[in-house]
């Protein structure tokens, strides 16, 4: 397949063979973009046929689209790190790219706490745009959930990344740490306007949708945290852009 899978990573020594593998004699090639990684990442990376170039992680968005520019390939597959890919969904990319239809697919992620399969609020399906013409397609260059833009019809695929996602809850809690610092950081730079009572109806919000709407009970004390989290993150969030805002006020009135 003349298709390129383009892979970022950090530290991902857990995940970076069976990743590179399940690409492996299907793939033209496999790139992974590294960020300085300290542990054994670069070494399986490599010796399970990936080309390995390196860069300091900056601006998620940035990140990406450096990235995406490695490939040889006008057709590029994302796929994260501690995500891999079947065979049922490299037969409909397969067909896909053949009938070259639309400039962008997106496609099924199947997420995972553990051995656990979260089915519900609102993580499954969750589909991705991940298979797209490189010189069609750009991540916005913001820090945290860049949006994507392209020009061109978006192709549904029906088979599932595998997203071996968190390893237990407390990487879960783990990920909202450094995700809602990034969040804050946004929203400090965007000035925008949050009050406490926003901020409070927004994790009601997220809770009711995630738990209730989405049916999140449905998966049990997963569902619950699941739920909580995504609650959590709009208080954690809050709670920084506070911070910042504190920080930079007191540095002003010195002045």
């Amino acid at each position: 397949m003349k298709i390129s899978v383009v892979t970022i990573a950090k530290n991902e020594e857990a995940n970076i063979a069976d990743c590179v593998s399940s690409t492996k004699g299907w793939a033209d090639e496999h790139i992974v973009v590294d960020d300085f990684s300290t542990d054994r990442t670069i070494e399986l990376a490599k010796a399970n046929g990936a080309v390995v170039f390196q860069r300091k992680m900056d601006v998620e968005g940035i990140h990406r689209n450096w990235a995406y520019q490695k490939a040889k390939n006008e057709w590029v597959l994302s796929l994260d790190a501690d995500e891999e890919i079947t065979k049922e969904l490299k037969d409909e990319i397969t067909v896909a790219i053949q009938s070259d239809e639309c400039m962008v697919y997106n496609m099924p992620l199947r997420t995972y706490i553990g051995n656990y399969w979260v089915r519900y609020g609102g993580w499954y399906p969750g589909r991705k745009d991940r298979l797209f013409k490189k010189n069609e397609f750009k991540y916005e260059e913001v820090g945290v959930h860049p949006r994507v833009f392209y020009e061109g019809k978006c192709g549904r695929l029906n088979n599932d990344i595998i997203h071996k996602g968190y390893e237990d809850f407390a990487e879960l809690f783990r990920g909202l740490n450094s995700q809602t610092t990034l969040e804050a950081q946004k929203w400090f730079n965007e000035k925008r306007k949050i009050g406490t009572g926003k901020m409070l109806w927004k994790a009601f919000d997220r809770f009711f949708r995630t738990y209730a709407r989405k049916k999140g009970y449905k998966d049990g004390i997963v569902g619950l945290v699941v739920a909580a989290n995504s609650a959590m993150y709009q208080v954690l969030s809050y709670a920084k852009y506070w911070e910042l805002k504190t920080k930079m006020k007191a540095l002003t009135d010195e002045v």
